[in-house]
């Protein structure tokens, strides 16, 4: 067994300045149809927003955890302190390197981010993401950071700067992949 199929993160409670990162629990599919009902955010990512059933089925799969034991499924929602309410999600897919280069049981981290429509253009986002890979660092195993971000998506970019990621010269699926390797 390879060491990084023994190294499974658990998401836990991420605090920042104005967010709380919350534990994706089912409980919260209700809330977030109505967070992520705008079909505006589908542009970049495709599909369409998801009923409150059709949420709490994903939520359902995603809370179980990854079929494979060497990657984990780390899932966050974002609540606004002052406003006590759910704003998005942020999440980490985090295993071993595709390309089998895990010697000493390094593990890459795949991050995404949504925030909900009424809450953009506050950095909000960008303050999830930083805290997210701040976690990520805390992680020993963890080397690397990536997020695929489309070439058009310039609030995503913004968002994968401030966090601390780089483009690089690498496309998977017309988006372009960021990264951060972690010092050590």
């Amino acid at each position: 067994m390879r060491e990084s199929s023994l190294t499974a993160l658990h998401a836990q409670e991420i605090h920042t300045a104005r967010l709380v990162l919350v534990p994706l629990k089912v409980e919260h599919a209700d809330e977030m149809a109505d967070v992520l009902a705008d079909p505006a955010l589908h542009t970049f990512i495709g599909g369409s927003p998801d009923d409150p059933q059709a949420l709490r089925a994903r939520y359902l799969r995603m809370t179980a955890g990854s079929p494979d034991p060497a990657v984990s499924w780390c899932n966050w929602v974002l609540r606004l302190r002052d406003e006590d309410c759910l704003a998005g999600t942020v999440q980490a897919t985090v295993g071993p390197t595709a390309d089998g280069s895990d010697r000493g049981g390094a593990l890459v981290a795949e991050i995404a981010w949504v925030v909900g429509t009424p809450w953009q253009g506050r950095g909000i986002a960008a303050e999830a993401a930083r805290g997210l890979v701040g976690w990520l660092a805390g992680q020993r195993a963890v080397r690397c950071v990536v997020a695929h971000v489309h070439p058009d998506h310039l609030a995503s970019a913004a968002v994968a700067t401030a966090a601390g990621l780089s483009p690089t010269d690498e496309w998977q699926d017309g988006e372009v992949k960021w990264q951060r390797t972690m010092e050590r």
